[in-house]
């Protein structure tokens, strides 16, 4: 009996219209906020959800095209949960071998009884920190969105009376790791219609907390507030990026 693998969702130039959006949109945040200056390695954040296969086939695209050349180093954190709705793990070894893209696996120890988003993303991040640094790598990208610095940039200010969003370039550095956000200015309706179309979409999140978390409240939040303020969205983007570059070259 034959073993037929699923067909590979991979997506590469020549682009479509939305595929040549999501790169031109890409490409500005590296050169307003010079994400890519220095870098000849790059670890990249690679849950396997929508986001982070976005990031890796817009950075795969761009790399030597218009910027020059860099290794891209994809880091995989698995275990018993996935944080949102991922693709299989079956397929990102072989998405990253047609790219020529390296593949590093972690391991997370997250068990289910103990299981909360701080103390999870926490051991996360630092495991991709641990293993960018061991490829020489010393800036990770993330695949946070304009709609995840949003959320963010209301959780701050409502939460902890705050105004902070999510900011395009920070340097961590106890950890000697700059972290980028090339997709700060990307929509994430205009990811999960790329994601449909080159066949990596997944709907149900995998995370037995995240349907309940607080981020996602506060998502429904925002789509409450542009039924009276159809621009909110937009514009809490801009004020977020705005505040935070300002922020930064005063500091």
């Amino acid at each position: 009996m034959l073993n037929i693998l699923p067909t590979l969702p991979l997506a590469s130039p020549p682009w479509t219209k939305l595929g040549k959006r999501l790169e031109s949109m890409c490409r500005k945040a590296i050169y307003d906020f010079g994400l890519l200056e220095g870098v000849q390695d790059l670890a990249i954040a690679l849950s396997g959800g929508k986001d982070s296969l976005t990031l890796l086939f817009l950075l795969k695209a761009i790399s030597g095209n218009g910027f020059p050349p860099f290794n891209i180093h994809a880091i995989h954190v698995k275990g018993e949960f996935s944080c949102g709705a991922s693709l299989g793990e079956e397929y990102l070894p072989r998405i990253c071998e047609k790219l020529g893209v390296n593949f590093i696996v972690c391991e997370s120890k997250q068990k289910r009884e103990k299981l909360e988003c701080y103390s999870c993303s926490r051991e996360r991040r630092r495991l991709i920190f641990e293993a960018a640094k061991k490829t020489g790598a010393t800036s990770i990208a993330f695949g946070h969105h304009r709609d995840d610095s949003i959320q963010t940039l209301l959780m701050n200010m409502l939460h902890k009376a705050e105004f902070a969003a999510l900011l395009p370039k920070v340097p961590m550095h106890d950890y000697g790791i700059t972290i980028i956000r090339p997709l700060i200015y990307v929509p994430e309706d205009d990811i999960k219609e790329f994601a449909k179309l080159y066949g990596f979409a997944r709907i149900t999140c995998q995370c037995p907390v995240g349907q309940n978390s607080l981020r996602s409240k506060t998502k429904g939040l925002i789509q409450e507030m542009e039924m009276l303020f159809p621009n909110a969205r937009e514009n809490l983007a801009q004020a977020g990026l705005t505040y935070g570059s300002t922020k930064a070259l005063s500091s």
